[in-house]
């Protein structure tokens, strides 16, 4: 039987220190209202009919 692979775990001490490096080497924290994405979309909508018939 093979072993399954060991997930990582993150601590909140460790998240905590990633993030305050992260803003320690100028890097800034955008803040996404609920609901939107903070991806940027450069293409259209994908939009598709499944309807058959025309």
């Amino acid at each position: 039987m093979s072993k399954k692979p060991v997930k990582a775990t993150l601590t909140t001490a460790m998240i905590e220190e990633q993030t305050a490096a992260f803003l320690k080497s100028g890097g800034t924290i955008e803040y996404v209202d609920k609901g939107k994405s903070g991806q940027l979309s450069l293409t259209g909508s994908k939009q598709i009919n499944l309807r058959t018939d025309k």
